[in-house]
């Protein structure tokens, strides 16, 4: 079959404001099983420009795919998105098959279902092997009902099949890296880039994310055979910098250990950045040399809130003791912190704002990444706030970086100055503006300079959109009455 791969635009500031953009992962993972079976495919990204509907239907009629398969990154924000795209691709081309996926889809199958007529199959958790099923099932004429991890409509109603299994093995199919020709993908200051995973799941059972749900349990590739692939995006693919997408990477300290071995032995000149826990940097202090070596240059630690209570709350296991250590020791390695905090976890009051930035500055982290709760239903902390009102219906801003919930002790405005001031002092602080201009690594200080560049654009869009552009709702919806 002809299959298109379409990565929708989308309009959240981490895709339109930073001027660099990687590449579609979920996508590429999809796509690379289904070139290996025979299938011609090609993939449009149209969140890289970005481009209109107008643009994109002219390709897809360009293309005449048999089938179209949309996800994005940020499902949630973009299902709107999707909707509105399909709805006339649909239009101009009836007879050609959507496929849709994605977090937000898997748990929201039956809603997009009965809204939106123009997507016709949508692929719940992982992707590789029921998408691959599913163009089979299409090429051989078999019914659908009995492939796994599916919905769609049976009697114009809409159904799921059974739940698909657990991939275990996650070097069973391949990435299809080629794909990205034509795109020049670029991370870390127009360095090009792509986005890898060594790992799926995470084995904690934070309330307000729902990572370990999606992925059901926590699976690493094989150390070498990651390292392999590295070498060869870097050789092949003129790869300079690794963007890690895993929740939590180094859950099994041994594997992480073998690929961070692996990928030093073959001495290549990378830049690594990725998330992990605070208190695995400080399991592994014995071996922090290896990530250094490897190439790692920034670890986003989740540091969330200031307070002991609302942590327990939402299940963020871990201590502040190690969340400070962890920071003093990735500096003492070289390797720069970003700490991100939420706000909207309680009803907060600017004594909680107060002591959040107090938090913050005891931390001293290299940079902090600032971000707003924004509950999905198929979360424990969706119970937890079901009840409460909602300030944004827009869900094309359900992004992390829009204000969701309304907080009855302050208003939506004073919110954002604050923590917009709490950027300003956590960014021009004494240290911050040190390490920015004389740290003793030139290629440190060039990262931080980028992001601090980025920020400031952030920093003023934000404001502008929150006074100028964003509409808040003014009626009286709750979080349980937006999801239904």
């Amino acid at each position: 079959m002809r299959l298109l791969l379409i990565n929708p635009p989308h309009e959240s500031i981490g895709s339109r404001m930073a001027g660099e953009h990687l590449p579609p992962l979920g996508l590429l993972s999809i796509g690379g099983p289904l070139i290996d079976a025979g299938h011609a495919v090609e993939l449009l990204d149209a969140d890289y420009a970005p481009m209109t509907f107008e643009a994109i239907v002219a390709d897809v009629e360009r293309c005449e795919p048999d089938a179209i398969l949309l996800g994005h990154s940020g499902s949630t924000s973009a299902q709107p998105i999707i909707n509105a795209l399909t709805g006339l691709i649909k239009s101009r081309l009836p007879a050609v098959r959507i496929v849709v996926g994605g977090v937000f889809p898997t748990y929201h199958w039956r809603q997009i279902l009965e809204e939106n007529p123009s997507i016709d199959v949508i692929v719940r958790g992982e992707g590789e092997e029921v998408a691959l099923r599913l163009i089979e099932a299409w090429c051989t004429g078999q019914e659908l009902d009995a492939v796994p991890g599916l919905a769609f409509r049976k009697n114009g109603l809409p159904w799921k099949t059974e739940p698909a299994p657990v991939l275990q093995d996650l070097d069973r199919y391949r990435v299809g890296w080629e794909l990205m020709k034509g795109y020049r993908y670029t991370y870390w200051g127009q360095r090009k880039a792509v986005v890898i995973q060594f790992s799926r799941g995470c084995p904690y059972p934070c309330t307000y994310c729902g990572q370990s749900l999606f992925w059901k349990k926590w699976r690493h590739r094989d150390p070498q055979r990651l390292a392999d692939e590295i070498e060869m995006l870097h050789r092949d693919h003129g790869v300079e910098v690794i963007n890690f997408a895993d929740e939590n990477p180094s859950s099994k300290p041994k594997a992480w250990r073998a690929f961070l071995e692996a990928l030093v032995a073959k001495r290549l000149k990378l830049i690594l950045v990725g998330s992990i826990r605070a208190d695995n940097i400080v399991r592994d202090a014995d071996f922090l040399h290896l990530y250094k070596q490897a190439g790692f240059e920034r670890f986003l630690l989740g540091i969330e809130n200031y307070d002991a209570a609302v942590l327990a709350r939402i299940k963020k296991a871990g201590a502040i003791a190690k969340d400070k250590e962890a920071i003093q020791l990735l500096r003492q390695h070289g390797i720069l912190s970003m700490a991100t905090y939420v706000f909207g976890f309680g009803e907060e009051t600017l004594k909680d704002l107060f002591n959040s930035l107090r938090q913050l500055l005891a931390y001293d982290p290299d940079q902090v990444q600032l971000l707003y709760a924004t509950p999905h239903k198929w979360t424990p902390y969706f119970e937890e706030v079901r009840d409460k009102e909602i300030i944004l219906t827009d869900q094309r801003k359900w992004d992390y970086k829009h204000q969701v919930i309304r907080t009855t002790r302050l208003k939506p405005w004073v919110v954002i100055l604050c923590v917009k001031l709490i950027e300003v002092i956590m960014r021009t602080r004494p240290r911050a503006l040190w390490r920015l201009f004389f740290h003793r690594e030139a290629r440190l200080r060039s990262a931080m300079r980028w992001y601090t560049r980025i920020g400031r654009r952030v920093w003023f869009h934000e404001l502008h959109q929150f006074f100028f552009v964003t509409r808040l709702t003014k009626q009286r919806v709750t979080m349980g009455e937006f999801w239904k």
